[in-house]
């Protein structure tokens, strides 16, 4: 990777003169989006959002912070190569604090884009808004700041916590629920807009233009693919025990799981080697294939034939699960449980929804769509058609810069 230069990673320039960053006789508003390190692999939701909306903005200049160079960006978009590691860890949280620290100042708007936490909500509310940091290092009085909430994390956190992490001059809700539970509490600068896909890279493609042995896959292969985690959300277990009860019928019909979850901690390891510790002792593991990264989510999405999200609770992530929706985005029929929080944009005409916990009935929805062409092909069409409308990264950008803006 390209490694920043430290002078200017610790620099502590002078405060811009009055009016720069959006006074009179700048074009553009400058942007800094406050994420994790934006580099490949393209496979977690926040980073892939937050990198494909500074790809639909133009009328603003959008930074990115970065783990190296990324080419092929327009001109409007400058890179700050802060972080040296593409894990999120604790060095490169601490680079990323020592960064707003010194940099804050220069932007207009400063947009958080990471689920917030009593601790990271505190650091950054200092650095940004404390009286007590001097104005030259705090920014200027014009800086704003949005944070956008991809979920509150309502079982950690009580009211009174939530209140106090968020801080943002505009708050932004991935969901209605979300949204409708900050304006219950008092916040009446809440705006719900949904984040967006790149349609024109999650599209449909027909598998015969794919290589499916890049997964040890054939093209005769009726692949259902869980694009979820091992050790949060409750799917792992659910899943597993399906192929233990039904692994006779999956044989018979060529049919292949894929566990496409990303390894992010030990928990995950261990649940990932507890449940290939019990497919092979029950001799299923024929029929299954884990893969930890995947350096292109469309094609595996379209790889597969059926996309199934079971999950009993949805602790820890994102009120819109962006594996659901970018599946549905490439015209595959999901499978998902009847949580409250997923039926804010799945319904039966788009997707196929069972109890929670049933795997009985996810088994049968399976072979449904294994055994009916027509339905698999209407639920992915009607799928796609509600992303387009909903979800569309160029409307959504729209709605952003217009935030921007204002």
């Amino acid at each position: 990777m390209t490694q920043e230069n430290p002078k200017e990673f610790f620099s502590t320039n002078p405060p811009l003169p009055s009016g720069e960053g959006g006074g009179e006789g700048v074009k553009k508003k400058k942007i800094l989006l406050v994420t994790r390190p934006i580099c490949p692999p393209w496979d977690e939701a926040s980073k892939n959002f937050a990198y494909n909306l500074a790809k639909n903005i133009r009328d603003c200049e959008i930074t990115l912070l970065t783990c190296g160079k990324i080419s092929r960006l327009s001109e409007n978009i400058k890179q700050e190569p802060i972080y040296s590691s593409v894990r999120f860890n604790f060095f490169q949280k601490l680079r990323l604090v020592i960064f707003l620290f010194f940099n804050a100042r220069k932007y207009d708007v400063i947009h958080l884009l990471f689920t917030p936490t009593k601790t990271n909500g505190w650091i950054i509310k200092y650095i940004l808004k404390s009286p007590l940091i001097p104005l030259w290092k705090r920014g200027r009085i014009k800086v704003k700041i949005i944070q956008t909430i991809a979920t509150l994390r309502e079982d950690l956190y009580g009211d009174a916590e939530i209140k106090k992490m968020l801080f943002g001059d505009r708050i932004i809700t991935y969901s209605q629920h979300a949204k409708n539970k900050l304006n219950s509490l008092g916040f009446n600068n809440v705006t719900q807009v949904y984040p967006g896909i790149d349609l024109e890279h999650y599209s449909p493609t027909p598998k015969s233009n794919l290589q499916p042995t890049t997964y040890n896959l054939q093209p005769d292969d009726f692949v259902v693919t869980y694009p979820g985690e091992y050790a949060r959300l409750g799917a792992a277990n659910d899943i597993m025990d399906m192929i233990l009860r039904y692994s006779s019928i999956l044989k018979n019909n060529n049919i292949k799981l894929v566990f496409a979850c990303r390894v992010k901690n030990e928990m995950d390891a261990r649940k990932k080697e507890e449940v290939k510790r019990k497919l092979e002792a029950a001799g299923c593991l024929d029929n299954v294939i884990f893969t930890d990264t995947v350096s292109d989510m469309a094609e595996l999405y379209n790889i597969s034939d059926v996309v199934i999200f079971p999950v009993r609770d949805m602790k820890g992530k994102f009120d819109v699960p962006l594996a659901v929706t970018e599946a549905m985005a490439c015209g595959k029929p999901v499978i998902l449980s009847d949580l409250a929080i997923l039926k804010e944009f799945a319904n039966e005409n788009n997707s196929v929804i069972i109890k929670n916990g049933d795997i009985e009935q996810l088994k049968s929805s399976i072979l449904d769509l294994y055994q009916n062409k027509n339905k698999r092909e209407e639920v992915g069409k009607n799928g796609r058609k509600y992303i387009e409308a909903n979800f569309d990264i160029k409307i959504v950008a729209e709605r952003y810069k217009e935030i921007y803006l204002s």
